[in-house]
């Protein structure tokens, strides 16, 4: 996924300006696909010179004041366009996974603690997705509420992989720790 379509669909679900759009991906879509405020602002000014999407007009002058942007039919199309291409899925690159494989060449101190840091942050972000779903799918009317709820759902799946992962990979570790230095 590209940032300008994670924008165009975030403004074709409500228009914004790049604070709420911001404050908005921090809540949802910055849950699987992160934006910076400045990088959120740079794509607003292509995706305005590209005619996908225009600001709002305001009665009020324009220096200092934050511009509520809309999409555009050719900002529609695009996304209509890019949502029904096919598109490979991405490599893993994960620098945690990456750690093991060198812990295994040069050792594995301190790799148990970055495991269970890992474990906490991972626990803590599946409670996170799990509240949500209780809170805002409980019973999903909508084509758009489930498909919403199937991107949840994905994260759900994802953080209890990593939790299960995690767990097993502290396990295996420990019973490393406890064999001693290999002969």
């Amino acid at each position: 996924m590209s940032l300008p379509h994670a924008i165009l669909t975030a403004l074709l679900e409500k228009p914004s300006s790049g604070l709420e759009l911001t404050r908005r991906f921090d809540r949802s879509i910055g849950y699987f696909w992160s934006a910076t405020h400045q990088q959120i602002y740079r794509e607003l000014g292509k995706l305005e010179q590209a005619g996908l999407i225009r600001a709002l007009p305001s009665d009020q002058p324009a220096r200092g004041q934050k511009k509520d942007f809309e999409v555009l039919p050719a900002g529609r199309t695009e996304l209509t366009r890019w949502a029904a291409g096919e598109h490979d899925p991405k490599p893993i690159r994960d620098a945690l996974l990456l750690r093991l494989r060198a812990a295994a060449v040069v050792g594995h101190d301190g790799l148990d603690d970055e495991l269970r840091r890992h474990l906490a942050l991972h626990q803590r972000q599946l409670a996170e997705y799990s509240r949500i779903e209780e809170r805002d799918f409980d019973a999903p009317t909508s084509p758009d509420d489930r498909l919403q709820r199937l991107v949840l759902r994905a994260g759900i799946g994802l953080e209890t992989f990593w939790v299960q992962w995690l767990t097993e990979a502290l396990a295996e570790v420990a019973d490393i720790e406890e064999a001693g230095p290999a002969r």
